[in-house]
């Protein structure tokens, strides 16, 4: 089977938790860099990483590289490139993409330049001197840092955290990409108690509740490249029937979503529903005052804070709360996430292990706690 090279942006932190995802898909030559990570496979590693990536933003395939710091070097590189693999006769082929750092700063002109240059190919390729695009789109996406310009077609189309079951959200929603990789750094298992005292959307519990029953977080949506006459549809539909074969229904696993909010309350039952994972999630309306984790659970939480939804002081003196009511120890564990420094002195403790976030472009730190 062909061979293609792939690869997925992913939120700066998570990187090893993605190369891990990437591993037990089959990924092979495997490479990591900051927020991203590049892997190689069969062209059904298309539809796994699509379907199974928990902390992949996207899956792209990348056509080439090469070096271009003028116009006429991108124009012959983007030529040169094997565009037909993927990119049929009728087929659309918008351009988009960014540059940092290099001597072709004019996103536009770069866009227009590609775009010609896809044109030229194709369009001696297929005989034809105008190409209608009428067909399935292809989104070619284009990366020039430091005078280097990579040059990949996304499959995923909506990004990869649109999982399906959010329809809706509160205010200061996490993504389900960071939650995702959260429960993993988080350590939960199949039988796992998971808590959340200050759940919003229930993000967490919702991703907690996918890790620990193996369910693939892509599969109740589609993706842009299913469209593409290049990728057969029984690729696509063996990987459905096998991440849907390999879900463990018979995990304990249990999780508890509460807020002080009613309609957080109520916003988090109707997404647990939704992902169909109502009968492993209790959510009810609590006053975090109120919560005291059972023993054996883990408590994974983000705290409003004061550059979101709260000022400074008032989410101090949140954490100093959480503290007394989570107390962790060696069993009851608990995995914070928040953008304060000062974190560990409201808390009261400090963690036993520290990781850099963002969430969103907000600098965090994941605060874990497991003795």
């Amino acid at each position: 089977m062909e061979k293609v090279r792939l690869v997925c942006p992913c939120h700066f932190g998570l990187e090893s938790v993605l190369k891990y995802e990437v591993g037990k898909i089959g990924g092979e030559e495997i490479a990591v860099s900051d927020g991203r990570v590049a892997f190689s496979g069969d062209i059904s590693l298309i539809a796994a990483a699509n379907l199974r990536l928990s902390t992949a933003e996207r899956v792209y395939i990348e056509l080439g590289q090469f070096a271009a710091d003028t116009f006429d070097m991108l124009f012959e590189g983007t030529a040169a490139l094997p565009l037909e693999r993927f990119i049929g006769r009728t087929d659309a082929f918008p351009v988009k993409g960014h540059s940092i750092n290099s001597k072709l700063h004019s996103i536009p002109d770069c866009q227009s330049i590609i775009k010609k240059a896809a044109c030229r190919r194709l369009g001696r390729l297929y005989g034809v001197e105008r190409l209608e695009e009428s067909g399935a789109v292809h989104q070619i996406c284009f990366s020039i840092m430091k005078d280097n310009c990579s040059i990949y077609l996304d499959t995923s189309g909506a990004g990869l955290h649109k999982r399906g079951y959010r329809r809706n959200s509160n205010a200061a929603p996490i993504k389900e990409t960071l939650a995702a990789g959260i429960t993993d750094l988080a350590r939960v298992r199949p039988d796992s108690i998971v808590c959340d005292p200050m759940c919003g959307s229930g993000t967490l519990v919702i991703e907690s509740a996918y890790k620990a029953l193996n369910i693939a977080p892509g599969l109740r949506r589609n993706f842009a490249a299913m469209k593409w006459a290049q990728l057969p549809q029984q690729l696509w539909q063996t990987e459905r029937a096998k991440a849907m074969d390999e879900i463990n229904k018979t995990a304990a696993f249990k999780a508890l979503g509460a807020d002080i909010d009613p309609q957080a309350a109520e916003l988090t039952l109707q997404n647990v529903k939704n992902a169909g994972v109502s009968s492993k999630i209790t959510v009810k309306e609590q006053d975090v005052r109120k919560f005291t984790p059972p023993d054996g659970a883990i408590t994974i939480c983000n705290p409003p804070y004061g550059e979101r939804m709260l000022e400074l002081k008032q989410a101090r003196e949140l954490y100093k709360l959480l503290g007394e009511r989570i107390r962790p120890d060696s069993s009851r564990h608990a995995v914070i996430i928040s953008p304060d420094e000062d974190f560990e002195q409201f808390f009261g403790k400090r963690a036993d292990k520290k990781r850099k976030l963002y969430n969103g472009m907000i600098k965090c730190t994941l605060y874990m706690y497991f003795k």
